[in-house]
């Protein structure tokens, strides 16, 4: 996820102070990975740099100044272009699971323990999402769904994988 362009779209709708933009944020998109201020401001300081929001008034108070951040044509353009683009799949052509199924069999490892024990950290996260999809607004049950359709792959991967176990340490020593 951009965190730039998902911060240039959130001040579409009108100028935010930093922390706003945080709990806006967080609300919507970071319900799993919350934003941490600094990457908030530091994020900031360089849209501002590129020309694509401008600061547009500094508030005073007990503490530090508080800028008020609008974007401009030049990040709403962005934010098009952004949105317009597809993103690019990303196959998984050397996965994690893969590699450690591979060493295992060449260090003489059980590897369908490894599957196994994979499989079952798959389904627990599946449960997991799913109870939380059920209790979950829409925004909550898309993000649940599309995890749950990604483990559900991998699910298959990791009983395909164990099937062709044997053809694929006869590989690995070959």
């Amino acid at each position: 996820m951009s965190i730039g362009h998902t911060l240039l779209g959130l001040l579409e709708s009108g100028p935010r102070h930093g922390y706003d933009l945080k709990r806006a944020f967080d609300e919507r998109f970071g319900q799993d990975r919350p934003l941490h201020y600094g990457q908030v401001y530091a994020t900031m300081s360089r849209l501002l740099k590129n020309g694509l929001v401008e600061v547009e008034g500094i508030e005073q108070g007990g503490g530090p100044d508080r800028k008020r951040y609008a974007i401009t044509d030049a990040g709403v353009t962005d934010v098009a272009r952004w949105l317009g683009q597809p993103e690019k799949p990303e196959p998984y052509l050397q996965s994690t699971l893969y590699t450690k199924v591979v060493l295992a069999l060449m260090t003489g490892r059980d590897a369908g323990r490894l599957l196994d024990a994979q499989r079952s950290e798959h389904l627990r996260l599946m449960r997991g999402l799913t109870e939380r999809k059920r209790g979950g607004d829409l925004a909550d049950q898309l993000i649940c769904d599309h995890a749950l359709f990604h483990l559900e792959a991998d699910l298959r991967w990791l009983e395909l994988t164990a099937a062709r176990l044997d053809q694929l340490a006869t590989a690995v020593h070959a």
